[in-house]
């Protein structure tokens, strides 16, 4: 990247992770037809792979993560998006798993993705780099695991988008999937949660700055788009109930309502609040590229419209789990994979958890959430032979 062309991060976005470099020889085959190669995929690891690599989980993150789950992050400095439940003694217990997150294909801190340079041209990808999908992210993390010398998950784990990314593995890998848990998620993208994404990407689209993509040439980024687009989408992972919990209709920095178009209510500030800093550490781009793999999704096509069809002769361990309050992949289309395992005779469990914390639920402190994970993966463990602490 030039001297003239603004960095997203201003710290190294691997931090204390890895990237490797893949599809020299065998290039990734994507979903709209091109291939991807040389690419790169960056990745973190927690725990102590065992000595007949059995013990191996990978998580899978959601529109807005990235690789750094239970670490500091290099650029925010603040704790990872899953400490809650990844780490010693934790639910996903680093002293007994190895632990595993990449950034998703099209991502921005450190996979290939339109903020990463083209080598063609020693310039950013912008929108040259090509549409990539949920299957695709998910071959580029076999890809990493052939690497890596792992031939089969232990379990395979992630919330919403990262919910995704597990179902297409369960499809495309069973044979590599011992144990799978899918969380507030869906088997497709419904035309709500496309509108919602229309939204941001319009609203990145409005931005002067965005320059069709290519706002690094022009040392630029169009940051109060990217913003608006956080803002509307962070309102779809709380619940109204949260929302009325947090900030009611509570003014903020004031008495009383001045007449005017200044932030006047705490609700207001939290938004912009969540816009502003997203725009520190996510890039414009990978925003359209990710939330429109998120639209394509639809895990019945991929079997002529038959979701069943997709789990046929599964072998995979299933624990699904929903939210009471989750409005943006509500309980039902997480029964809908309940339905479709269980028509495909699949070892599956489901769980809804009573909560008003809304779509964010599974980020959140949900003590039943963790019971029935740790109750999961003790079961699959002991099933699997992974007996006690690998370290």
């Amino acid at each position: 990247m030039s001297a003239a062309t603004p960095r997203l991060h201003s710290l190294d976005p691997i931090g204390p992770g890895h990237r490797v470099t893949l599809g020299e020889t065998l290039p990734l085959k994507l979903d709209c037809g091109l291939d991807l190669g040389p690419y790169q995929v960056a990745y973190t690891t927690y725990g102590r792979l065992n000595a007949d690599k059995s013990n191996a989980i990978l998580v899978c993150h959601a529109l807005t993560g990235d690789q750094h789950v239970a670490n500091t992050h290099p650029v925010t400095g603040k704790p990872g998006w899953w400490v809650s439940m990844v780490g010693p003694g934790k639910v996903i217990d680093t002293d007994r798993y190895f632990v595993i997150c990449t950034n998703v294909l099209g991502g921005c801190m450190g996979s290939s993705g339109p903020a990463e340079i083209d080598p063609s041209s020693g310039k950013p990808y912008g929108l040259r780099f090509p549409v990539i999908t949920i299957r695709d992210m998910v071959n580029a993390q076999a890809m990493l695991l052939d690497h890596l010398g792992i031939h089969q998950l232990f379990c395979v784990i992630g919330g919403s988008m990262g919910g995704m990314q597990v179902l297409q593995w369960a499809a495309s890998y069973p044979e590599r999937v011992f144990a799978a848990i899918p969380i507030a998620t869906a088997a497709k993208h419904s035309a709500q949660n496309i509108a919602f994404h229309e939204v941001g990407r319009q609203a990145i689209y409005a931005d002067p700055n965005w320059n069709k993509g290519d706002y690094f040439d022009h040392g630029v980024i169009p940051r109060n788009g990217l913003a608006v687009a956080r803002m509307a989408a962070h309102i779809t992972y709380l619940s109204e109930a949260a929302l009325h919990r947090k900030f009611g209709r509570n003014l903020q920095n004031r008495e009383r309502i001045t007449y005017g178009f200044e932030t006047e209510f705490q609700v207001e500030s939290y938004l912009l609040h969540q816009g502003s800093t997203f725009v520190d550490r996510f890039d414009a781009n990978s925003y359209l590229y990710i939330t429109r793999a998120m639209d394509y999704f639809d895990l019945a096509a991929q079997a002529g419209g038959n979701l069943a069809a997709v789990f046929q002769g599964t072998k995979t361990r299933f624990c699904v789990v929903s939210f009471t309050s989750d409005w943006l992949f509500p309980t039902s289309e997480n029964k809908e994979i309940v339905r479709a395992l269980n028509a495909a005779a699949a070892n599956v469990s489901f769980v809804e958890i009573e909560t008003d914390k809304g779509h964010d639920a599974f980020l959140l402190d949900e003590p039943e959430m963790f019971r029935t994970l740790k109750g999961f993966l003790d079961g699959c463990a002991e099933v699997r032979g992974l007996n006690g602490s690998q370290t």
